[in-house]
This record gives C-alpha cells, sequence and structure tokens, in this order.
C-alpha cells in the first residue's frame, strides 16, 4: 500500500484548493473545488489513458493481474482526489446520497485495488471512463456562473458529455464489466465493486438521460412557438 503517495497527492489537491482559494478570494468554495475537480479530471485522464492506452496491459484480456508501478502512481493520485473531495463534499453539505455513494465506492475500490496489489489495470481503466466525462461536466457548472449556457456553446457541452457518458460509461463499461466478471483472476471482492460501480453508472444515465430529454423537448416547444409567431406575424404583413 502506497502510504506516502496517497498522503502526499491528498496533501497536493489540498494545496491546489487553497491556491484556488487564493488567487480567486472573490468566489466561493464550490467555484475553486470545481477547479480542482477540473483539474483532477483532465489530469488523471490523461494518466489514466496512457496507463490503459500505452503502458498496458490491457484490461479487457488482463483483468486481475498484478498492479504495475504506474497503476500504482494513478491509483495513489486519483484516491488522494477522492479523499479530498469526498471531506469537502460532506463538510459543506454539497452532494446528495447518490452521488456521496460513488464517491465511497471509488475510494474503497481504489483503496482495495492498492492494498490486493492486483486490478490495477482495470480500475484504472474505469477511472479513465468515469473521469472522461468531468471536464465537459464542470464545463457545464461554469457556463451556468458565468451567464453563457444558454447558446450553442452549452448546448455543444450537453450533446458532447451525453454522447461520451452513453458511449464510453455505459457503452464501454458494459463491456469491461462483463470482462471484470469473467475473469478468473479478479477476486470476488473486486467484482462486487464492479456490480457496485456498473449500477451508479446506470443511474447517472438514467437521470442524464431525463435531462437530455426535458431540455431537447423544452427547445422543442420554443422552437415551435417562434415558428408559430414567425407564421402570424408573416400573416398580418400579407393582410396589411
Amino acid at each position: 500500500m502506497p502510504v506516502v503517495e496517497v498522503i502526499c497527492s491528498l496533501i497536493g489537491w489540498l494545496c491546489l484548493y487553497l491556491l484556488f482559494c487564493w488567487s480567486f478570494f472573490q468566489r466561493g468554495p464550490e467555484w475553486n473545488c470545481r477547479l480542482v475537480t477540473l483539474s483532477h479530471g483532465v489530469l488523471i485522464v490523461l494518466l489514466t489513458a496512457y496507463v490503459v492506452f500505452i503502458d498496458g496491459p490491457w484490461p479487457l484480456t488482463h483483468a486481475g493481474t498484478e498492479n504495475t508501478a504506474l497503476q500504482t502512481v494513478a491509483l495513489a493520485v486519483c484516491l488522494g482526489y477522492f479523499l479530498f473531495d469526498m471531506a469537502w463534499c460532506v463538510l459543506h453539505r454539497s452532494e446528495g446520497p447518490v452521488m456521496l455513494g460513488h464517491h465511497l465506492a471509488s475510494i474503497v475500490s481504489i483503496l482495495l485495488a492498492l492494498l490486493m496489489g492486483v486490478s490495477g489495470c482495470e480500475t484504472c481503466a474505469v477511472i479513465f471512463g468515469s473521469e472522461l466525462t468531468n471536464p465537459l461536466l464542470q464545463a457545464r457548472w461554469f457556463l451556468r456562473r458565468l451567464g453563457r449556457y444558454d447558446g450553442l456553446l452549452g448546448d455543444a457541452v450537453d450533446l458532447l458529455f451525453i454522447s461520451l457518458f452513453a458511449t464510453v460509461r455505459v457503452g464501454v463499461g458494459t463491456l469491461m464489466f462483463y470482462c471484470e466478471l469473467a475473469s478468473p483472476r479478479t477476486t470476488w471482492v473486486m467484482k462486487v465493486g464492479g456490480v457496485v460501480m456498473y449500477v451508479l453508472a446506470w443511474v447517472f444515465m438514467v437521470d442524464i438521460a431525463r435531462f437530455g430529454y426535458k431540455k431537447s423537448r423544452g427547445k422543442y416547444e420554443r422552437w415551435r412557438e417562434r415558428n408559430r409567431n414567425r407564421k402570424g406575424t408573416d400573416g398580418s404583413v400579407k393582410r396589411d
């Protein structure tokens, strides 16, 4: 268990948060915490992408194998962040039970992978898929706070977020989930963790689908209203 690496990661994310608080003191705590979340999302996606696609081994065929040194570093960096964010969310009471459950499940899964020294490759793959959409989620929040969400940019961020979540986290995630359950090397406790994370992914997917449907229907209704008003105006002009 790389205790020193995890502690250093936790201290690093805390220091980054304090730096953002000092730099953007006019903003609230959530603004600065989301900057840390955005920073972690970008960093961990790049790191786990290198671990999964370049350094290896391939998680779909090597689930349950021993952790490599780089996998251990990636897991330690991610665990330190989740410990920081979990503490922040509890302290500020900013998240509901589903998100807190996701954080807790992530912490336990990463901790088990580090303690047992196995399943690092599929855990890094799950982290990559889970965090790939996180920068878009944070971008959406910042756009709303800056008053730039209601427009083409906000629509593009939402569309990309929903598409990536459905294809990567649910689509590819289903394949990863099957490979983890089918692997004879994966321990039963990691398989249980995989079940929990997969169920949470579908809970989020249902919420996202509802949001996408509600937003699309709202835009369609506004388009119909504008079209109806335009036709009414054109008819009045022709009669005049």
